[in-house]
Order: structure tokens, then C-alpha cells, then sequence
């Protein structure tokens, strides 16, 4: 079985238990308590990472980090459909990717807005803040573009693929670094289009 090293409220954890969710696939999580226990700064977890921070995979000895690294391996080893990454198609995985990178920017933005405001972590919240307001503005103008030829995903007209994935917890949890999403009307009807996906799960600060 996969195991994760897992922080419950992490928004890059909670990236790989839902696409494993979505694939069916059951994981053995290794609780890691980030706050205020910050065991991922131990010397146990750092034998682990090194980069100590999470998420963590292993598969039967595979170890990789970087959540968007997981989401990749996991779609490319256990989707046998190829719809999550479609990787025989170069010009919708050149999207993705350039999505996954995308996904980095919104966690290094909106995600850290929102452990500044739970968890005090240290952060220029205001550069934080008007990143990801500009980072939000581009991803509403792709979706409402889309959205008028018929695409109601990221990179895909006719189903979600990692890049939804990837981009979904920090969208939906960046109100928790107040960081209003209702100026993004295409944001919020994609939102609402992931939490629709057969399997989708919730996770703290996540609602129906």
C-alpha cells in the first residue's frame, strides 16, 4: 500500500488524498504533526525529506515529495484511462504542467496567507495577499474564456484532469488568509464542477 506522510490540514496533503480518492486507491497515512508540534523539522522526518515539508510518498520504496510530483507519478502509474494527466497528448500535459506550476505560485501565495493567519507563520502578508488576488484574476479569466467554447476544466473540455487537482485547496481555502474568491465568479462554478467529481472528499475548512 502507498504510504503518505500526512498533515490533515495541509492543502498539499489533501492534493494527493484526493486525486488517490478519485483513482480508488488506498493510503497508509503517516501522521505528521506540523503545528504546533512541527515534527516535520525532526531529525526523524528529515531522514525522510530532507527538505523537511510535506507532502511525503512512498510506494514500495518510491519516495518522492512536492505534492504536484505525486499528483504526476500516481496519474501516470495508476490511471489506466490517462484522462487524469494525458500524457499521449503533449499539448493538454504542456498545459497541465504549466498548471501544476501555477498551483506552486497560488500555495506560495494564498496558501501562505492562510498559515500566516492559523498557524503565525512568518510571511509578507500583504505581497502575499495582492499575489494571489493576480494569480486569482488569470485563473477566472481562463475559466470564464473557457467556460464560452464549452471547456469547463483547467486544461480539459470534457473532464477534470491533476491540474484541477492541483489548483482546487488553495482556491477553496485562501479565505482562511482573507482572501475573498467572490470577485471570481468562473472560480467559484469550478469549484463547484470539483466538488461534483464521483469521489470527492472534503477536508477541514472544506465544505459541501
Amino acid at each position: 500500500m502507498i504510504a503518505l506522510y500526512d498533515y490533515e490540514l495541509s492543502s498539499a496533503c489533501y492534493k494527493v488524498r484526493l486525486l488517490a480518492g478519485f483513482l480508488g486507491l488506498p493510503l497508509r497515512r503517516l501522521a505528521v504533526d506540523v503545528y504546533p508540534g512541527r515534527q516535520h523539522r525532526s531529525p526523524e522526518f528529515l531522514a525522510v525529506n530532507p527538505l523537511g515539508e510535506l507532502p511525503v510518498m512512498d510506494d514500495q520504496g518510491l519516495v518522492l515529495y512536492e505534492a504536484e510530483a505525486i499528483l504526476l507519478y500516481l496519474a501516470g502509474r495508476y490511471d489506466p484511462s490517462d484522462l487524469w494527466c494525458e500524457s499521449a497528448n503533449p499539448g493538454v500535459l504542456g498545459a497541465i504542467t504549466q498548471w501544476l506550476a501555477f498551483a506552486h505560485r497560488l500555495a506560495a501565495s494564498a496558501g501562505k496567507a492562510r498559515l500566516h493567519d492559523a498557524m503565525f507563520i512568518p510571511a509578507d502578508i500583504n505581497a502575499c495577499r495582492t499575489e494571489a488576488h493576480a494569480l486569482l484574476r488569470v485563473m477566472d479569466e481562463h475559466l470564464w474564456f473557457g467556460e464560452q467554447d464549452g471547456r469547463q476544466w483547467l486544461c480539459s473540455h470534457s473532464h477534470p484532469t491533476i491540474a484541477d487537482v492541483a489548483c482546487f485547496p488553495d482556491v477553496m481555502l485562501c479565505e482562511e488568509g482573507a482572501i475573498s474568491r467572490l470577485a471570481y465568479p468562473a472560480i467559484r462554478r469550478w469549484t463547484d464542477r470539483v466538488k461534483r467529481i464521483p469521489k470527492f472528499h472534503l477536508m477541514p475548512g472544506i465544505f459541501p
